[in-house]
């Protein structure tokens, strides 16, 4: 018998009836991951500009200490706050994780409020990797329902990661079912953002960080009660009709048969958008293979739907630019034989072998169709093609460190040695948080973790 409930009522239903001893030790293993590759990632934006700012002006509204702000000394805000500033740093470095149907930055978000909320309630580890498989998992469904209509309408894809605020907060906060569909109703019709401007401007992490604010915030008002309309999900001028959304059915469909966080989740191993990481890692291999010499290079063909037209800018001079330049990413890893977090450096984003080689790379006008909706799926094919002739040619599915393809605690963990000493943060604190996320769904108190972050 269908139900007569609406779907924000179907969704609060089954998030607060799976406990965490429903959920397998490969979903709590990613949340970790996920966690590690989030404060990874942070510590990589903390310096920049759009982080500064934002934290400067949290600090300025300040209110009740109850959160960590990650490598600010120490200091805390209100859990919103907190959790916003937090976000902003982790997505501004363009390096935090990906959903690979959608790249929606869901682990950015679902690491950043699970925990600061975990903080101001004293929440476990257990708690908080619990929340955020249920929060991954929710946005994760509603972001699938919106591929592709979303991105077709300009819409961003914070939209969605909302979600995965509201209902892991939600979560941590043990919301009734009747609370979590008002948390879920007040997310739907709190947030916008245009995927123009995140392309093109900081304006991404923006994003990141309303998602992250927001979502705490409706599930806060819907636990003090405040109510919103239930049929907003599916209802007429509501907010899957508003933002393009064809599979309402899947948004339910087969709930707890596997996990977002496991099956769709990928963690950055190199800067920039990871539509384009596939694409670098076919271009590297190819390069190998052929014992490629730069100035041997005669052209280098790229081919997929996505790259018909390549996109972004052609010869980048910034880091938004480069985590938009599938030129660059196929460029530097054939100039290098492979691509990696040197590469957001200024003296490679200006590497004048790197520049030669991009005006040399063409895009397969009839490239093989994709079998489904879902174009981040399929990866590129890469062919360089000598002054001499020959040709070596590579094509990559999904990138390294992705759920397709296993992610290995050594890649997380190298990522993460590399990137937080950008924090500031000493050595010997690095080294014991990265013990704790290993093991995190032991801990006791999260604070065990945020107090080696401040």
């Amino acid at each position: 018998m269908a139900s007569t409930r609406t779907l924000a009522e179907d969704l609060a239903a089954l998030v607060t009836s799976t406990r965490a001893e429903d959920l397998p030790p490969l979903a709590y293993e990613r949340a970790c991951m996920s966690m590690a590759s989030t404060l990874a990632s942070a510590a990589m934006g903390a310096g920049i500009e759009s982080s500064r700012i934002i934290r400067a002006l949290a600090h300025e509204h300040a209110g009740t200490p109850e959160a960590t702000v990650w490598f600010d000394a120490g200091r805390r805000l209100p859990v919103a706050e907190a959790a916003r500033v937090n976000a902003v740093m982790s997505d501004a470095a363009a390096s935090d994780d990906s959903d690979l149907r959608n790249i929606a930055h869901i682990g950015t978000i679902v690491t950043s409020t699970s925990l600061a909320m975990a903080e101001r309630s004293g929440a476990s580890g257990r708690d908080v990797l619990h929340a955020m498989v249920l929060g991954y998992e929710v946005a994760g469904r509603i972001d699938e329902a919106l591929t592709p209509g979303r991105s077709d309408r300009g819409f961003h894809s914070a939209i969605a990661t909302i979600f995965s605020g509201a209902v892991a907060t939600g979560t941590l906060l043990r919301l009734t079912p009747e609370q979590m569909t008002h948390a879920i109703a007040l997310a739907a019709t709190s947030i916008g953002g245009l995927h123009v401007s995140a392309n093109t401007s900081v304006a991404r992490e923006y994003h990141a960080g309303l998602s992250a604010l927001l979502g705490i915030h409706a599930a806060l008002a819907a636990s003090k009660g405040f109510r919103a309309e239930a049929k907003v999900l599916e209802m007429p001028k509501g907010f899957f009709a508003a933002y393009g959304g064809a599979h309402l059915e899947d948004v339910t469909r087969d709930w707890g048969k596997s996990w977002d966080i496991v099956t769709n989740m990928a963690i950055k191993l190199v800067p920039g958008g990871h539509p384009h990481h596939a694409a670098a890692e076919a271009a590297a291999n190819a390069a190998i293979a052929g014992d490629v010499a730069p100035a041997d290079v005669a052209s280098i063909i790229v081919s997929a739907p996505k790259y018909r037209t390549l996109p972004g800018p052609a010869h980048p001079t910034d880091l938004i630019e480069v985590a938009h330049s599938p030129r660059y990413f196929i460029a530097a890893a054939v100039a290098d034989r492979g691509f990696g977090w040197i590469h957001a450096a200024p003296e490679k984003v200006s590497d004048r072998v790197i520049a030669s080689l991009i005006d040399k790379i063409v895009s397969d006008p009839t490239p093989l169709p994709y079998p489904d909706r879902f174009p981040h799926h399929h990866g590129a094919t890469v062919t360089i093609v000598l002054e001499d002739g020959r040709r070596f040619s590579d094509h990559v599915d999904f990138p390294r460190g992705s759920g397709p393809r296993g992610i290995e605690w050594a890649d997380v963990d190298a990522k993460y040695r590399t990137l937080m000493p950008l924090s500031g943060l000493a050595q010997q604190n690095i080294e014991t948080s990265l013990e704790l996320l290993h093991g995190f769904e032991k801990v006791e108190r999260v604070q065990a973790l945020t107090t080696l972050l401040g």
